[in-house]
């Protein structure tokens, strides 16, 4: 298959593109405003195909796009490949407003697209395999009674709308794992550095698990905590890679198993593996899209309750 990447700035450069080369079968067209960034790039990563207009990637007989623009953008341009017909990978967020989200969305359901994003938090491996079924929540045998997911960041305090789409939704997706919370039922702690916001808690419960997904932007160093609770054991991590297992009073590590590549142990492989599927199956699981959708409305009330 063939996939537009629009957008080559850092993100893309970091996280995307060293896992999107290495996979078998696809083909790469580079698509950014910058002539002498898509040359650059193309040429390091052997890509033939190139442009510097999005709307030019219909030239190329692609299969699907994939936007790392920047947040502002994400609306005009995935609409504009959503009503061409192809399906479309987008960076969180998808927008920084819902009414956005909504119309791209029924926009994608109308033309029975898959509309993926880019949330891979969803895919660390070493989450995935120690805890037991977290991200399905209170139905399995052993019901995971609380997850708490902290992201927090050094001196870097910002407006609300930006502070909660573009950063604070990492954590509350993270711990959304349902999609099933209302707006009412959100408990909100906030803490603000004169105009800016520097620190948001959010705190929620759906039968008997606890959720709690926790952002401070003055914080002494740029850190990420999770800690899952079931019956009597207990994981937290404080990396990707390693974490602690505590279960009948005794302590175990556990971690990701050696020579892992970085990208892979936060997700990007098994995110991007994924998203390949979607798009050759042409389809995407309902429960996905209805988290998807329901994480940036969950933002949207965020901002509305703290811009009150």
């Amino acid at each position: 298959m063939k996939i537009g990447v629009i957008g080559l700035g850092d993100i893309a450069e970091k996280a995307h593109l060293p896992v999107l080369t290495q996979l078998s079968d696809i083909e790469l067209v580079f698509c950014t405003r910058n002539a002498e960034r898509v040359a650059q790039l193309a040429a390091k990563y052997r890509v033939s195909e190139t442009c510097t207009d999005y709307r030019q990637l219909l030239t190329f007989d692609i299969d699907a796009v994939m936007i790392h623009s920047a947040t502002f953008s994400h609306f005009e341009i995935a609409h504009f490949f959503l009503s061409q017909g192809l399906p479309v990978f987008v960076d969180k967020p998808l927008s920084d407003n819902y009414a956005d989200c909504e119309i791209l969305h029924e926009l994608a359901e109308i033309k029975s697209l898959p509309l993926f994003m880019g949330f891979n938090r969803r895919y660390i491996p070493l989450f995935n395999k120690s805890m037991p079924n977290y991200q399905i929540g209170n139905e399995t045998e052993q019901p995971l009674l609380s997850l708490r997911w902290e992201k927090h960041r050094h001196n870097l305090t910002g407006d609300v709308r930006t502070f909660v789409f573009d950063d604070y939704i990492h954590p509350l997706d993270s711990v959304n794992i349902n999609a099933m919370v209302k707006a009412e039922d959100l408990h909100i702690i906030r803490q603000f550095d004169g105009d800016q916001l520097a620190r948001l808690d959010v705190q929620w419960q759906n039968k008997q698990t606890m959720y709690h997904a926790s952002m401070h932007r003055l914080h002494g160093c740029t850190q990420e905590i999770v800690t899952a609770n079931y019956r009597n054991q207990t994981f937290q991590f404080d990396s990707f890679v390693t974490g602690k297992q505590w279960e009948g009073g005794v302590e175990s590590r556990v971690q990701s198993p050696d020579w892992t590549p970085m990208l892979a142990t936060k997700g990007f492989h098994a995110m991007h593996e994924h998203w390949a599927s979607v798009v050759e199956s042409g389809k995407q699981d309902s429960q996905l899209t209805a988290r998807n959708l329901h994480s940036h409305y969950l933002c949207e009330q965020i901002c509305q309750r703290l811009t009150r």
